[in-house]
């Protein structure tokens, strides 16, 4: 089973990263990859259990349903359901901890998911670089502003 992990440093307070990427719909607003997301059948995006039907900036589309999230420990996993990348049983996390020294944020993304041999190493750089990383880096681009 292929392993994504990805972890930065983003220089502004958790809470306030947290208030940025805790709407599961939110990730247009601050993730440069996707172009548009939606709530299916108008549930509320912090329930566990909706499910976000959103479209990347080349038109693929992916749906991914919420499986948990703590505003406490400042974390939500979600797994695909409709993804035109060639894995199942994704499975990913987005986790926030406070850095005390500095007030800063230590950001982890992390995710494990099922794929041929032939096709875990582009998946797992692909998602690390093009998913994980571009979303910490847009993060710390728009919390320096």
């Amino acid at each position: 089973m292929p392993r994504v992990y990805i972890s930065s440093v983003i220089d502004a307070p958790a809470t306030k990263v947290w208030e940025r990427v805790r709407d599961f719909n939110g990730m247009p607003r601050w993730h440069p990859r996707i172009r548009d997301s939606r709530i299916e059948n108008g549930e509320p995006s912090d329930r566990v259990g909706c499910v976000r039907d959103f479209h990347l900036q080349n038109g693929d589309r992916i749906r991914e349903k919420l499986l948990g999230l703590s505003d406490y420990d400042m974390f939500c996993t979600y797994g695909i359901l409709e993804s035109p990348m060639p894995l199942t049983d994704y499975v990913a996390t987005l986790r926030l901890t406070p850095v005390t020294d500095g007030d800063r944020t230590f950001a982890e993304w992390s995710a494990e998911f099922e794929c041929s041999v032939d096709d875990a190493e582009d998946l797992v750089s692909g998602i690390g670089g093009n998913v994980f990383q571009a979303g910490f880096d847009a993060l710390k681009r728009q919390m320096m502003g």
